[in-house]
């Protein structure tokens, strides 16, 4: 068979699999419960085969460490992550396409029964979104009948993982600009899938930037959405009237309070036009936008031309890239921010079986270890600031001063609580990264805290520990 036939036999199976309209690869909520990895499937058939599938299990997702350059992270995501679990359903189709694989041949038929039988049956313990963790502290924790909590590991990683990357950039950019400067998130092109342009344009507003260009994420979160123009508005209205300065006409005609971009040819000189203009009664400038060049020192020129104008910066922006245009004395109003926000260094997170049917249980895989047991995350602060965070077994009680982030979201597969409003979760973000000590909020070399691990779970990792070895003795 040659590789051209071998190609037209695999794309021939799919189209058994699948109904015609489904290959343009769209998603809705009714395919949630596909959007998972293989291996959760054969798992929890496999669960089925030896009778364990409603055995209690809790799996716990966490961060065994920090992205290089982070000193903490601002957990994000849970709201979708719950959404996920309230959709939960395979239907008729969701099996009809998964029998038609032919993977599932061996397994037994009360597996496509499980499937079908109910949705998401179990208990959730979260940390609210917006709040600071560290490494080894549970995010969440899923308890649920072991087929449930295996299955849904792929798409809730997927949200928490990618929206607590973003959450903390969009925190991070947000401590360095300051609070009067304007963070707008302009990452929609440059994420990496349309989906996760929304999860990011969220993202970023509720870790603290004020707008975003995605016009369907901030429609569906109840906010304006923001932007300026493109260079080729510019171009394309000089090319047919033969001036720049039409073309920037032409746009405030309709957008008078709209930023002009004044970088497609020159900035000065745009700038210097503009301020003859506006000296002349011919124009009002409310705010420019600078995309390139050396952004501090150009800043100052165009605000000795145009000191009443709103200065944006955009183009390749991050953390340190705004904390260098500030040292070097900028004059930036705000900042529009791409590409470095919704790609980069990825947020690590794992999900891993803790408990099984009351019964702790840990990996011991080399550098890849995990504290068994459910567990509880409690924090102490002095004067404000974080000073501690103890990680403990979850029968511990607080102890003085101390608070647990580990809050009931889901119980008996029912929300508890309707989905808090972005502004919320905004203030509490707000609130969580000035708890953090200055070394480790600095964005070089921050020196992330060290999470106490308290006696009690050392005693159970041990107590774990040994048995472990013991039952692998007598095998």
């Amino acid at each position: 068979m040659t590789m051209r036939d071998e190609q037209s036999t695999i794309n021939n199976t799919h189209l058994k699999l699948m109904p015609q309209e489904d290959q343009q690869l769209t998603l809705t909520p009714s395919d949630y419960s596909l959007l998972t990895d293989l291996y959760q499937l054969t798992m929890a058939a496999c669960y089925v085969g030896e009778g364990l599938e409603n055995r209690r299990a809790s799996f716990e997702l966490f961060v065994r460490r920090l992205p290089n350059g982070f000193g903490y992270l601002i957990a994000m995501g849970l709201a979708q992550a719950l959404d996920y679990l309230e959709k939960l359903q395979f239907s008729e189709s969701h099996i009809e396409a998964l029998q038609a694989t032919g993977l599932f041949d061996q397994v037994p038929e009360r597996f496509w029964s499980v499937l079908k039988s109910e949705g998401f049956s179990g208990d959730v313990w979260a940390v609210p979104e917006g709040t600071a963790v560290f490494t080894n502290e549970p995010l969440l924790r899923v308890e649920a009948p072991l087929w449930q909590a295996q299955l849904v590991e792929t798409y809730i990683l997927n949200t928490i993982n990618y929206q607590t990357l973003i959450a903390t950039r969009s925190a991070r950019m947000r401590d360095v600009a300051g609070e009067d400067a304007k963070l707008l998130e302009f990452g929609t092109r440059r994420a990496f899938s349309p989906q996760g342009a929304i999860w990011a344009a969220r993202a970023a507003l509720a870790a603290g930037f004020d707008s975003t260009s995605n016009v369907v994420a901030a429609l569906r979160l109840n906010q304006k959405p923001s932007g300026t123009m493109a260079h080729s508005l510019v171009m394309a209205i000089a090319a047919v009237s033969g001036s720049e300065d039409e073309a920037f006409n032409a746009f405030q005609r309709y957008f008078p309070t709209a930023p002009l971009l004044i970088d497609t040819y020159d900035i000065v000189a745009a700038a210097q036009r503009l301020a003859e203009q506006v000296k002349a009664n011919q124009t009002n400038v409310a705010g420019v936008r600078l995309d390139s060049g050396d952004i501090a020192d150009l800043s100052k020129q165009v605000n000795s031309l145009l000191p009443e104008a709103k200065i944006f910066a955009s183009g390749d922006m991050d953390e340190w890239e705004i904390a260098k245009i500030k040292q070097a004395g900028g004059i930036i109003d705000g900042y529009g921010v791409g590409t470095r926000l919704v790609t980069g260094k990825p947020v690590n997170g794992v999900y891993k079986l803790v408990e099984m049917d009351g019964i702790p249980t840990m990996k011991q895989s080399s550098s890849k270890e995990t504290y068994p047991g459910r567990k509880q995350v409690f924090r102490n602060c002095v004067d404000g600031k974080i000073s501690k965070d103890r990680l403990a077994i979850i029968s511990e009680s607080p102890q003085a001063n101390e608070q647990p982030l580990l809050q009931l979201m889901v119980q008996a597969g029912k929300r508890l609580n309707p989905p808090e409003p972005l502004a919320d979760i905004k203030k509490r973000t707000a609130a969580t990264v000035a708890m953090i000590p200055d070394a480790i909020r600095q964005l070089d070399d921050p020196q992330p805290l060290q999470v106490e691990i308290s006696d009690e779970l050392k005693q159970l990792t041990q107590q774990t520990e040994k048995r472990l070895e013991q039952e692998a003795a007598d095998v």
